[in-house]
């Protein structure tokens, strides 16, 4: 510090701070938000925590300067302990009897115009022909006649008679059964679908954990009204905690293959992924590419996810960048 500039120094403090803050995010997946949600909200920040990191080792670096050292071991330990940040390479094999998965969080497909086009949902349509899924998760789905999917076999369920919105699975193959976990004092859900493929029963779970309720256009961490969007993060966070270890519950009675995908409402780095996605391969980790972004946020945020059983095999994974929803879809081709 006593070769540094004034200006130098004070860099080097906030450096010191944000390197700080990644490492402590290490630690996220091993503590419950139901312990401690306020440091749960650093689970969303941490992949914009990774890129500022590495902007701080280049600054210092092109300043010949060894204060490179702190983000730079940080990040290394994060590359050891923690799940992977960006993807240079992917997988994209095909076998003739890969399982195609698409898991999409839709936004009631534009139903209030967020989104200034009266066509998002026959785009939406159109995209899903096609790419052609064997199996399409919705997320905020909303039930419109105008939307006729060619599937033979659907489960949809919305949290009540009265409501329109809900959660749905659509299926070449045959659904042989499905349920609901109906999750309490929450617009949220979970659902899932048992499919028979070549004698095999597969389970499908669809998720949507809890909504963070973040709006892209208006709220941000470090504006004014950023005390009242923590402390509402803090309880959704909490709920998050609550429906996973429903979730758990539930799985663990199914022996057979799974896929488990959705909206999670949270990132890699959290407690509730790294819960839900252990002993199972993620596709995005096992086949795809670059940052895989799926929500529409300022720096790279990847909350949808498509897990399966230790078994199988995942041979692509594709994220799509068609804006006509706050999430991108997602695309997966599974084998055993």
């Amino acid at each position: 510090m006593k070769n540094l500039t004034f200006i130098n120094k004070l860099i080097y403090i906030i450096n010191s701070v944000l390197a700080l803050l990644l490492l402590l995010s290490y630690l996220l997946q091993f503590i419950s938000p139901k312990t401690m949600p306020v440091f749960a909200i650093l689970s969303l920040l941490v992949p914009a925590l990774i890129i500022i990191n590495i902007i701080f080792v280049i600054y210092w670096l092109i300043n010949l300067k060894k204060q490179f050292l702190l983000s730079a071991i940080i990040l290394t330990i994060g590359f050891f302990t923690s799940t992977q940040f960006y993807k240079l390479t992917e997988n994209n094999s095909s076998f003739n009897d890969d399982i195609k998965v698409m898991s999409y969080n839709v936004r009631m497909f534009n139903h209030w115009k967020w989104i200034e086009d009266d066509n998002i949902d026959q785009k939406i349509k159109t995209l899903i022909d096609d790419k052609s899924p064997d199996v399409l998760l919705f997320q905020e789905y909303y039930t419109l006649k105008k939307q006729e999917y060619s599937y033979p076999y659907q489960f949809i369920k919305t949290k009540n008679k009265k409501s329109k919105i809900g959660l749905a699975i659509y299926s070449r193959f045959p659904i042989v059964n499905s349920g609901s976990l109906n999750l309490k004092n929450t617009s949220n859900n979970i659902i899932f679908a048992d499919i028979v493929k070549n004698k095999d029963t597969i389970r499908i779970y669809n998720l949507h954990l809890q909504s963070l309720q973040l709006n892209t256009q208006k709220e941000n961490f470090g504006q004014e009204n950023s005390e009242k969007l923590i402390v509402r993060l803090k309880e959704r966070f909490k709920k998050q905690a609550e429906q996973t270890e429903v979730f758990l519950a539930h799985e663990t009675e199914w022996k057979g293959k799974k896929i488990i995908a959705g909206d999670f409402n949270n990132t890699a780095y959290s407690w509730v992924y790294n819960q839900i996605a252990s002993n199972k391969i993620d596709s995005y980790l096992e086949a795809g590419k670059g940052f895989g972004k799926t929500f529409n946020y300022w720096f790279p945020m990847r909350i949808d996810f498509i897990l399966t059983d230790e078994n199988a095999i995942i041979n692509q994974h594709l994220t799509f960048s068609e804006n006509y929803s706050d999430h991108y879809p997602i695309l997966a081709k599974i084998n055993w």
